[in-house]
């Protein structure tokens, strides 16, 4: 059973900057607890994201810049030889199987806890404002609240940019095609950008201008590291997961947009709506936002088949990054050009954590299904 033609959009090829990608299909960054010691990405993280190489392009979890940027446990980095080789396992495989590779760069900030913190000391934030409505996973607890950071000096600042730049290098040493960085849900990027969490009165605090510096040195400091052409955002404008509280989104993120539209990374990752609720919990006009930019844009968050054709028809994206459906469904992408059913998630699986393949690489492909 082959895919109509009204659905043929959706699996065309696509450019991304100096690769093609094989379909409009993205795998969306999901953490998943699952690192080894030392935070590294074990054997099952090769198979893991081997399984879902047929998307167009696979987006690996939200990895840390530095032992500071972690959040929560067991989530990987890209700042020790031991990580990058570990990466360079997964990479080589899924370009093995054909698939292309980014990796979202992140930095928790307020959303972590001190046990996470070299010296146990505190998270850092724009501003010294607990995150009260964010908690953090510690495997063996679960979600416990998160710690109270401490403001990132002025002087500090560069170094966390970067960072950022080290970790873009690393990304490409580890074999990756290029990186994302997580400017969405309230982590460090995220926190900078709003006035609910940055109350700074330094050059990155108050006006839109100074509260977009930081999002905007770090993306010209990757772009100067690895090319804009390896490099793509994630943005979630009126999510307000982990806390995240801003007044008015429209002028903020525009004038975002507006900015990286300059630097002109490969693409913008637009999260619409509530992350993993509704999409319309609060009005915001992603069109405008749309017409500021002239790279790739690709959007999130509930995404059914017939929704990311209509999408992609209309011109309102060029790509559409799914999560929890490529958790359950490895092989998405032909379920989807077949029509063929989805599998069910498993209650018992655990989204976060868990040990062995269970929940996260035991979920069967089609052809597995019909043996």
């Amino acid at each position: 059973m082959t895919a109509n033609t009204s659905d043929d959009v959706l699996f065309q090829p696509i450019r991304l900057g100096n690769i093609t990608l094989a379909n409009r299909m993205a795998m969306a960054p999901l953490t998943r607890n699952r690192a080894a010691a030392g935070n590294v990405p074990g054997p099952l993280a090769v198979e893991y994201y081997t399984q879902r190489a047929s998307v167009g392009l696979v987006i690996a979890e939200a990895t840390q810049v530095s032992a500071q940027a972690q959040g929560y446990d067991a989530t990987p980095g890209l700042h020790t030889p031991e990580q990058i080789a570990g990466w360079k396992k997964v990479t080589d495989a899924v370009h093995a199987k054909g698939g292309k590779i980014f990796v979202q760069l992140w930095h928790t900030g307020r959303v972590s806890h001190s046990r996470f913190q070299p010296g146990q000391q505190a998270p850092v934030a724009p501003s010294a404002l607990k995150a009260t409505a964010a908690r953090t996973y510690v495997i063996g607890q679960g979600f416990v609240e998160t710690s109270e950071p401490r403001a990132l000096a002025t002087e500090e600042i560069a170094g966390v940019v970067n960072d950022f730049r080290t970790a873009a290098a690393n990304a490409i040493k580890a074999g990756f095609d290029g990186i994302e960085l997580h400017a969405a849900h309230g982590y460090l990027i995220d926190a900078f950008l709003r006035s609910g969490s940055n109350q700074r009165t330094d050059q990155y605090g108050g006006s839109i201008e100074n509260r977009a510096r930081f999002l905007l040195e770090i993306t010209a400091a990757v772009i100067g590291e690895i090319g804009a052409e390896r490099v793509g955002l994630r943005l979630s404008p009126v999510s307000p997961v982990n806390d995240s509280v801003e007044p008015d989104p429209q002028p903020l993120f525009e004038h975002v947009v507006r900015e990286l539209e300059k630097l002109h990374p490969v693409y913008i990752h637009v999260v619409e709506g509530h992350t993993g609720g509704p999409r319309d919990n609060r009005p915001f006009d992603y069109e405008a936002l749309r017409k500021l930019y002239s790279g790739v844009w690709m959007v999130n968050n509930g995404y059914t088949k017939e929704m990311a054709v209509e999408a992609i028809k209309s011109g309102r994206a060029d790509m559409v990054s799914f999560g929890r459906k490529i958790i359950v469904n490895p092989d998405l992408v032909r379920r989807f050009r077949e029509n063929a059913p989805l599998n069910a998630p498993d209650k018992a699986a655990p989204l976060y954590g868990g040990e062995g393949a269970f929940g996260y690489t035991h979920y069967p492909s089609l052809d597995e299904v019909n043996a």
